[in-house]
């Protein structure tokens, strides 16, 4: 497991109101149920999506060689089941999120909803999967939950089968 010295940034913080919407609270329940030993139990919202955070200064000390993870793998399904999961939400229709990665930590992410892919994503440097703040993290949701509804709103009768 790659460990990464927290000292060179401040903790992030969570804003109450931030962790009252949807996605945080998406995000949550997701990374929680991918916690099969219980070790989040106890933990406060902000503690259990810490590692999602990954300040520039943070990146650069993450190598890229070698394979990613289990618990880098899981956080990048969590990111996007939390997206799938919201598409289900606001459409009524079950999303489901595919994960493809290399061991290179290279690999595509999809969403489809029916016959529809409504996400198709490039992952990249999956090693250095993160964003510098909870805020952002929630802005790329949003962006992403936005155009997945686009594209089901004009292609419903895809989205059906």
């Amino acid at each position: 497991m790659i460990s990464i010295d927290t000292s060179t940034a401040p903790a992030a913080v969570l804003s109450p109101e931030l962790a009252d919407t949807d996605f945080i609270k998406e995000m949550n329940r997701q990374a929680r149920a991918l916690d099969s030993y219980g070790t989040y139990d106890g933990w406060p919202v902000e503690r259990v999506l810490a590692p999602y955070v990954v300040t520039k200064e943070q990146r650069r000390q993450i190598p890229v060689i070698g394979d990613p993870d289990d618990v880098l793998i899981s956080r990048v399904k969590a990111f996007h089941n939390a997206i799938a999961a919201l598409i289900e939400k606001e459409c009524g229709l079950m999303a489901v999120p595919v994960i493809n990665l290399t061991h290179e930590g290279f690999g595509r992410a999809l969403i489809t909803v029916g016959k529809l892919v409504v996400l198709d994503r490039t992952l990249r440097d999956v090693h250095r999967f993160g964003f510098e703040t909870f805020s952002k993290m929630k802005d790329e949701a949003d962006k992403h939950l936005s155009v997945a509804l686009e594209i089901i709103g004009k292609y419903p009768e895809v989205a059906g089968l």
